[in-house]
């Protein structure tokens, strides 16, 4: 029996999946698995007994990564299922850029009670006036899940899209609309686009990516919009532009002391992926993500642990390890194995950085002998039987 407990409500189109083997516990101590969305984790103690964490999202900032993988926890998130909704408000944050919307929306509540409104509308509108979003050059920093989607959207929408990303996954590249400009220095994309969007994860290489010098860099009148994570964007550096005129409009879905209620600001209250859709999407996702790994070790879409895929085991047992990166660990293991009289059938070792990950499919069920020699070998996190 597997005890999973959700920090954060998760939608039940996603729960339902788990099989009979599941057991939905409200005590976080005795869980083998956690689902979370926004709670923090990272003054939480963490259960000796954890194996795995699925985020039914895409950021993963609240969750302890580093910690979790010393500890042989795998962190899973859940890239791509909330693209749309994100998409689509990105959307209408440039066209609510485009077209002042709002101001002309407020105007509406403000002069309701006045019996010539429609009479007066007809003057006023002059000072809501903008422009369209047709012909338009689009810079989307970023083409992952939501950023590919972003640039194919706005091509179908008739704008010159350039998109920008050294590290381009050849799934996005496939999906990914021929129209688009790919570029490979971001300065094209400041010098020349009216609109730019960023997509990327927030890392501490990232942190104000958006700043004073790449804003000097952009046209005059640039609108920028900000999907991803408040901290990739210099605020107080944007603030200045607005006030400068070289930004004619900031979108940003994270509102704080910073830009809410700020002239030029449009600040909505983090609600890019928070469509019905988005999150069954992320809920289900996160669910498979999670049994997979917990029946049989299989890791999809971990952001702290590579990728590792050995099927269903058909063998007597499976042993996943989890370790250091470093030369001559497959070495030990299967020299373990071999005094124990165990024979390997099949085996996989994937490596992430400074962590690896290796699962041995057996041809006798492991023991609590070999699991010990296997914890006792100088950089290793942790041994888990997953059958056996």
């Amino acid at each position: 029996m597997y005890k999973i407990n959700c920090l954060n409500p998760i939608a039940d189109v996603g729960l339902k999946n788990f099989r009979e083997q599941y057991e939905i516990t409200a005590d976080v101590s005795e869980a083998d698995g956690v689902l979370v969305r926004s709670a923090s984790m990272h003054e939480m103690e963490l259960p000796g007994k954890l194996l795995a964490v699925a985020r039914a999202g895409a950021g993963v900032n609240n969750i302890p990564l580093d910690k979790c993988a010393e500890k042989g926890i795998v962190v899973f998130n859940t890239p791509g299922a909330n693209a749309n909704g994100v998409k689509e408000l990105v959307l209408a944050g440039m066209l609510l850029a485009a077209r002042d919307v709002v101001g002309g929306i407020e105007w509406v509540k403000d002069t309701k009670d006045n019996a010539d409104i429609a009479k007066l509308a007809e003057k006023e509108k002059k000072n809501f006036a903008g422009s369209e979003i047709m012909g338009k050059k689009l810079g989307v920093i970023g083409l992952g899940a939501v950023g590919v989607q972003v640039a194919n959207a706005a091509i179908a929408l008739g704008m010159e899209v350039y998109g920008f990303d050294p590290y381009l996954s050849v799934n996005a590249a496939w999906s990914l609309s021929r129209a688009v400009i790919h570029v490979t220095n971001l300065d094209d994309i400041y010098s020349q686009c009216d609109y730019i969007t960023i997509h990327v994860p927030l890392m501490e290489e990232t942190k104000g990516y958006i700043n004073a010098v790449s804003i000097a860099k952009m046209k005059k009148g640039v609108v920028l919009l900000n999907y991803a994570r408040d901290l990739l964007v210099n605020e107080k550096d944007v603030l200045e532009g607005i006030q400068s005129g070289k930004i004619a409009r900031y979108v940003s879905d994270f509102p704080n002391p910073v830009t809410a209620g700020q002239k030029g600001c449009i600040v909505i209250p983090h609600l890019g992926a928070s469509t019905e859709e988005a999150e069954d999407n992320c809920a289900v996702m996160a669910v498979q993500e999670m049994m997979d790994y917990l029946e049989n070790g299989n890791i999809r879409n971990s952001v702290n642990y590579p990728a590792c895929d050995m099927g269903v085991c058909t063998k007597a047992g499976r042993v996943a390890v989890f370790h250091k990166n470093i030369a001559n660990m497959i070495t030990k293991f299967t020299a373990e194995f071999g005094q124990k009289g165990i024979n390997i059938s099949d085996m996989t070792n994937k490596s992430k950085g400074e962590v690896a990950y290796t699962m041995l499919d057996v041809e006798a069920a492991p023991t609590a002998e070999i699991v010990t020699a296997l914890e006792n070998i100088d950089g290793v996190f942790r041994v888990r039987i997953v059958k056996g």
